[in-house]
């Protein structure tokens, strides 16, 4: 064997050693794949603020993060080339919704870049456990870390290509200067009411009740508008509008509409409102309250989106949510932070925010009877109880939140109502049993 060849073969050897290592580190990566992808998703969720708690995007944005983190880990065990790869559905689906929701694509790139470096950093425990030299260990990372830049470098310009596409494509086929107009007078851009009624046939000086419907399909068909569409008619005609609703595309499964009123005095059967929905039971709506003129219709449509916020918590399955039933209105502005939320729920209730059955009966209870008026015999026939079963409640619910005083009511009762909609988003889960 010449020098050469012996070099060569060296070379080889070493090489293999750095790619069996890999295999090993990213072998103890996929272990943990689970807690790694739940970390990476709260980072991503926390610095990307445009999502605004929305929980569809937030769980696509789960799901991708998720899928992408199996992948590049798979690509490190098995050495597999990058260009070979194609974006995960969750990761398309993800960049198409983006798209057509008018959320800018820089946000779907600092995704990706927080992501990336989230991942090195978590790679460092796995490589610094490989028994191997502190060189070998710093070939390993190295690679590693550069195999990760180049994957998320290679997929995010794919996904990139894709949020483009749909965007072109979500502009020239939604009615272009109709949703203009709309998300101009949103944003406050001062439009002629003249110019908006003689392009869209609705007029800004009525009284608006907005609303937002989606359907709450998880695999949604490409016409899935169309019906969505027929039930927001079918709505004013059961509100006795003054004139046809409003109605604008924001992806292939959510609308904002518009109800148009001649008078604020006008009275909504809500009751009727709720039997056109339930010819749709995959239909879920939000609604804002009644409120006049330009300003009023884009504050009726930021309380239906807030509205909006707390319908899509897990766990809520009302069809219909109005930004004027009791609790929805400060429930969404604490929705809109749920990280804060949760600390503050956590330090108001104590255990009673554990997420168990037998707290969720005492929080149940004790949020009845402040409603209402600390009333046992109210809260009593409520709940279907017996009065000493609702005092003995509200006496071990108090204990349990450590305030059995009631001194500070008012917190008490904003915290159990966050619970009551928002569920196990903002409770802590319950402590295991000791064995």
């Amino acid at each position: 064997m010449t020098a050469d060849d012996a070099t060569s073969s060296s070379t080889r050897s070493n090489s293999d050693r750095i790619a069996a290592l890999v295999s090993q580190a990213a072998l103890r990566m996929d272990a943990r794949q689970p807690e790694i992808a739940r970390r990476m998703s709260d980072l991503i969720a926390r610095d990307v603020s445009s999502l605004g708690g929305d929980h569809q995007l937030l769980e696509l944005m789960h799901a991708s993060t998720d899928a992408n983190v199996k992948t590049v880990i798979h690509v490190l065990v098995n050495g597999i080339p990058i260009d070979r790869l194609q974006p995960n559905t969750a990761a398309v689906e993800y960049a198409l919704r983006l798209a057509q929701r008018d959320i800018p694509a820089n946000v779907l790139v600092r995704a990706y870049s927080v992501g990336k470096d989230d991942f090195i950093e978590q790679m460092f425990p796995d490589v610094q456990a490989l028994e191997c030299t502190t060189e070998e260990k710093f070939t390993v990372l190295h690679h590693m870390s550069t195999t990760a830049g180049h994957y998320v470098d290679y997929v995010s310009q794919l996904v990139f290509e894709i949020y483009e596409r749909e965007r072109e494509r979500w502009i020239s086929t939604r009615g272009n200067m109709h949703a203009s107009l709309i998300h101009e007078v949103l944003s406050n851009r001062g439009v002629k009411p003249q110019i908006f009624e003689r392009e869209t046939g609705y007029r800004l000086d009525s009284t608006h009740v907005g609303l937002v419907i989606w359907s709450s399909e998880n695999d949604v068909a490409p016409d899935e508008l169309r019906p969505l569409e027929h039930v927001v008619r079918r709505l004013a005609a059961a509100a006795g509008t003054s004139g046809a609703p409003l109605i604008t595309a924001v992806d292939r499964s959510t609308a904002w509409a518009w109800l148009p009123f001649a008078s604020p005095s006008h009275k909504i059967d809500l009751d009727s409102i709720r039997a056109v929905a339930a010819e749709m039971p995959t239909c879920r709506i939000s609604l804002g309250l009644m409120s006049p003129g330009t300003a009023g219709f884009r504050r009726t449509h930021e309380q239906a989106q807030a509205a909006r916020r707390v319908a899509v918590a897990p766990g809520q399955s009302t069809q219909i949510v109005s930004f004027g039933d009791e609790g929805i209105a400060i429930t969404s502005i604490l929705a809109g932070d749920v990280d804060s939320t949760r600390a503050w729920v956590n330090e108001v209730l104590g255990a009673l925010a554990f997420d168990d059955s037998n707290m969720e009966v005492l929080r149940e209870t004790l949020r009845v009877f402040l409603i209402s008026g600390e009333n046992v015999s109210e809260t009593a026939t409520s709940m279907q109880l017996h009065r000493n079963s609702v005092r003995y409640r509200v006496k071990k619910a108090m204990i349990e939140c450590g305030s059995e005083n009631m001194a500070n009511r008012i917190d008490i009762a904003v915290a159990l109502n966050a619970c009551h909609f928002l569920g196990p988003t903002i409770l802590r889960p319950a402590p295991r049993a000791k064995p």
